[in-house]
This record gives structure tokens, sequence and C-alpha cells, in this order.
């Protein structure tokens, strides 16, 4: 059975931080590009990262220089660091799998996980 897990959402106060993991089970994630999505409430899902099978990574404008996504393919795993989080970083997060790829693109995903909640209020 394929499943993304996503832990490590919270509450934390403008300018923290937080880190969130993934972890993938029934398949192997070392092909897959590995993605972190955020749905505000009343927006449109869209793209924060992703991470190539080969470890290259790619940012939306919006979080370059506060984000970094990494990945450990022998745990099967992706994280999201998060720093210097703003108000409008409130959103759950969702990460998604792409088998060889990377896409900023809801519909290219083969695999998602269920969210985890991130407030970002003081």
């Amino acid at each position: 059975q394929v499943q993304l897990e996503e832990s490590g959402g919270g509450l934390v106060q403008p300018g923290g931080s937080l880190r969130l993991s993934c972890a993938a089970s029934g398949f192997s994630t070392f092909y897959y590009g590995l993605a972190w999505f955020r749905q505000a409430p009343g927006k449109e899902r869209e793209a924060v990262s992703c991470i190539t099978p080969t470890g290259a990574p790619d940012y939306a404008d919006s979080v370059k220089g506060r984000f970094t996504t990494s990945r450990d393919t022998a745990k099967n795993m992706v994280y999201l660091q998060m720093n210097s989080l703003k108000p409008e970083d409130t959103a759950v997060y969702y990460c998604a799998a792409m088998y060889r790829y990377c896409s900023s693109h809801v519909s290219g995903m083969n695999y998602w996980g269920e969210g985890t909640l991130v407030t970002v209020s003081s």
C-alpha cells in the first residue's frame, strides 16, 4: 500500500522555524521527484518546493532563501526546513511524489500525503 505521511506541523510565531518530515512507504522514492505543496484557506494548492531524484532542489519564489528541502532516499524520507516563517505561510502542507521528474503542477503528482497544518501566528 502506497503511503506518504507528513509530520512536524504546528503553531509557530512569526520569525520562527519548523521542520516538516514526510515518510514514504509501499514504494521506493529512488526514482521519484519529491515535492511539497501547500494550501491556505480559500486558496488553490500551490507548489512550494521539489527535489529531483538526483537531489537538485527548486523553490517557489515566495519561499526562496527561507525554506530548504532535502531527501534521504535510504530512509524513504523528504524534509522541509522552514525558517523566518511569516503569517502568509499558514497552510496545510502536503508532500507528493512524481515518477522521475519534478513538477510544480498538482496534476503531475503520482502520490499524495494527507497534509499537516502549519499555523504562523503570534
